[in-house]
């Protein structure tokens, strides 16, 4: 199979969608990758790191899109990128299809198979490809709501970790999934004041444990959210419904309850964001927006900057599955993988992701029927 790696597009996304090891292990297995001259360059790899491991570059992203089987990628493709693309092509990368109608539709039009790593799901529910992403973004939020917090920079004042004789920052977590945990991770171990909430007790019970009680764990409910919202200094939202929209949880009033000063980092805003005032996605050249007094955080691309530590993270957890589809082509790994059907939002024209059409009020085909069509059986 001939696998494109196009070089990413979105403002400053500095992350490659395959390392050199993973060019290496389709190589060795007599498959052809084309990588886009210049890809690797932000994540620090440059044309011969991949060539001395049999990737052919080619000058232009047409020619990659052009000549490749299957696409693989970071980001969602933009509009020029779709229009670079075949018919019936195979598109590994992250999608969030449920904030972007349009290319959705895009989409679909082309017949591409659009497998996005955010929905690929096992059978214990976790979510393997999109788990290396939620650690690093967890734990940017932090770290970025930490620099947001100073006067420079528009915020209180507030150090996030305090000093002996004065109180730490106030941070409240939303969600106790892996940018939750992640997040949470850092908070505490900076020596903030850590509350986090989540619906399940068990996860609770599972944080004060590990934890040893340094955080502060609340059952999920309006009441809680709204006063925890009202005294945090920095809000993290790392709200997740896999392939549908983030629930709106924190509402106007609440941010409005905060202080000036206040700073919101909105994980979930890929999916729409699960703050009420995230009202758009910004970027890492103009990464913030206040409203109500409060500094928005509302990059859709956060480890996009740690672009080296996220292409390999990135590359360690997609590389099997993008060696089971080059291997036993597309319709046989469908037929036979489970968690590799869920990754499927569209493919010949359907919407195959029943979270995704429920979101975009799109008719809904299960991908197994898609398959049966073309006679692999399940």
């Amino acid at each position: 199979m001939i696998i494109g790696v196009p070089k990413e597009i979105l403002n400053n996304e500095n992350r490659v969608g395959m390392t050199p090891a993973g060019v290496f292990s389709l190589s060795q297995k007599g498959h052809r990758v084309i990588i886009e001259t210049n890809a690797g360059l932000g994540s620090g790899f440059d044309d011969t790191d991949y060539t001395k491991v049999g990737a052919e570059i080619c000058e232009s992203s047409e020619e990659v899109y052009q000549l490749s089987d299957m696409i693989v990628k970071v980001k969602e493709p933009q509009d020029n990128e779709v229009d670079m693309m075949k018919e019936d092509q195979i598109l590994l990368t992250y999608l969030h299809l449920a904030a972007k109608p349009e290319l959705t539709k895009r989409l679909m039009e082309k017949n591409i198979t659009g497998i996005a790593y955010e929905t690929v799901q096992l059978k214990d529910g976790s979510l393997p490809l999109l788990t290396p992403m939620s650690e690093v973004a967890g734990r940017i939020a932090v770290i970025v709501g930490g620099e947001y917090l100073s006067k420079a920079k528009g915020g209180k004042g507030i150090l996030i970790s305090g000093v002996p004789g004065v109180k730490p920052a106030k941070v409240t977590i939303l969600g106790a999934g892996s940018v939750g945990l992640n997040a949470a991770k850092i908070a505490v171990g900076l020596g903030a004041d850590v509350t986090l909430l989540n619906k399940s007790p068990g996860k609770l019970k599972y944080i004060e444990d590990i934890y040893d009680s340094r955080i502060k764990t609340l059952a999920l409910n309006e009441l809680t959210l709204a006063e925890s919202v009202k005294n945090a200094d920095l809000l993290i939202g790392g709200i997740l419904v896999p392939g549908g929209k983030a629930p709106k949880l924190v509402k106007e009033y609440m941010v409005k309850s905060m202080k000036p000063g206040s700073v919101i980092v909105d994980v979930a805003v890929d999916q729409g964001g699960c703050v009420e005032t995230t009202t758009h996605a910004t970027t890492h050249d103009d990464p913030v927006y206040v409203k109500h007094g409060v500094i928005h955080y509302t990059v859709p691309n956060m480890p996009g900057a740690y672009a080296k530590t996220s292409t390999y993270a990135l590359t360690n957890a997609t590389i099997s599955y993008v060696m089971e589809i080059a291997d036993n082509g597309l319709y046989e790994s469908l037929a036979k993988d489970e968690s590799l059907r869920k990754g499927v939002n569209v493919m010949r024209g359907k919407c195959t992701l029943e979270s995704l059409a429920n979101s975009l009020d799109l008719e809904y085909t299960d991908v197994k029927y898609v398959i049966q069509d073309l006679k692999f059986a399940i």
